[in-house]
C-alpha cells in the first residue's frame, strides 16, 4: 500500500480514487461527461476498483447514490477489498434514510455533500448541516463535511461539530450559489481556478488537526495536460496539505491508466517503496 493517514477506524492511503468520473461528472465539458459514462460500464468501474487495489490504493470516494452503492456491493461481492467514502446524495428528499442506505451498502465513513454545505452557507442555513453530521455519528461511521469554502471549515471547528474529517476543495467554486451541471447547462461556464485558491484552503487545513481530503488538486482536468503536469498538481498539493491529509484524485482510465501513473507519482514524492 502508498503511506497511508487515519480516518476514524479507517487507514486511507494518502492518494485516494476520486469517483467524479464514475458518474460522468467532470467540471470540465458536457462531452467529456458524456465520455466519462459511455465509458465506465459497472464492469469497467469494479477493473479501475481492482487496479487501485494492485497499485497500492485501498479507498475510493464518490457519490452515496444507488449506482455507486452498485458498484461497491458488487466489488466486496466479488472479493474486493477497497474501503468506500461516501458523499450524501443532496437529490434524495431524505438525507437521513440515504445514510442508512449507504451504510447498509458498507461504506466505511460518509460526508455531507459539499455543494449542499455551500448552498445552505449562501442561505445562512449552515447550522442545518450538523443534524446530518450527528446522524452519520449515530450511525457508528466517520463523519465528515465537504466544501468548496474554507470559512465553512472555520464555522465547523468554531461551532465544534462533530466531524471526524473535511472534504476541502482545493478551489472555490461556490464563491455563490451552485447549481448541478444536471439542471444546470451553464454550470461549469461559470466554474473558475484561480491560482490564489489552493493557498487560501490550504491555510485553513493546516489549521485544522482533524485529516482532510484535498480535492480537485489538478483542477478539474486542467493542470494535467501532460504527465509532467499531473505530477507537478500532485507535489504541490501534497506539500500544501499535513502529513495525516491525502489526496482525492478522479481516475479516468479510457486513454491510459491514471491509476498507475498517479500511485507511481504520489511513490515518488512522499519517497515510499515501489510497488
Amino acid at each position: 500500500m502508498l503511506p497511508t493517514i487515519r480516518l476514524g477506524h479507517l487507514d486511507v492511503t494518502r492518494l485516494v480514487c476520486g469517483g467524479n468520473p464514475f458518474s460522468g461528472i467532470s467540471h470540465f465539458s458536457a462531452e467529456l461527461d458524456r465520455e466519462m459514462v459511455h465509458y465506465y460500464s459497472m464492469p469497467r468501474l469494479q477493473e479501475c476498483f481492482d487496479e487501485c487495489w494492485r497499485q497500492g490504493i485501498n479507498t475510493f470516494q464518490s457519490r452515496g447514490d444507488r449506482h455507486q452503492m452498485r458498484a461497491y456491493i458488487e466489488h466486496r461481492d466479488g472479493g474486493g477489498r477497497m474501503q468506500w467514502i461516501a458523499q450524501t446524495a443532496s437529490e434524495f428528499a431524505d438525507i437521513p434514510a440515504n445514510i442508512r442506505e449507504i451504510v447498509s451498502a458498507g461504506a466505511g465513513a460518509v460526508y455531507h455533500h459539499g455543494t449542499h454545505a455551500d448552498n445552505c452557507w449562501h442561505a445562512g442555513r449552515i447550522a442545518e448541516v450538523a443534524d446530518v453530521i450527528k446522524c452519520v455519528k449515530d450511525a457508528g461511521l466517520p463523519a465528515g463535511l465537504g466544501t468548496h469554502i474554507p470559512e465553512v471549515i472555520r464555522y465547523a471547528e468554531d461551532s465544534a461539530w462533530e466531524t471526524d474529517f473535511y472534504m476541502a476543495c482545493l478551489y472555490d467554486l461556490a464563491r455563490g450559489y451552485k447549481s448541478a451541471p444536471a439542471v444546470d447547462q451553464d454550470a461549469y461556464a461559470r466554474d473558475r481556478f484561480p491560482a490564489g485558491d489552493p493557498d487560501r484552503m490550504a491555510a485553513v487545513i493546516r489549521q485544522v488537526d482533524k485529516p482532510c481530503l484535498a480535492f480537485k488538486v489538478m483542477a478539474a482536468n486542467r493542470n494535467c495536460g501532460t504527465s509532467e503536469q499531473a505530477r507537478d498538481a500532485l507535489r504541490r498539493a501534497l506539500a500544501l496539505i499535513k502529513p495525516n491529509d491525502a489526496v482525492v484524485v478522479g481516475m479516468f482510465q479510457k486513454h491510459k491508466n491514471q491509476v498507475a501513473e498517479n500511485a507511481g507519482f504520489v511513490r515518488e514524492i512522499l519517497g515510499a517503496p515501489a510497488a
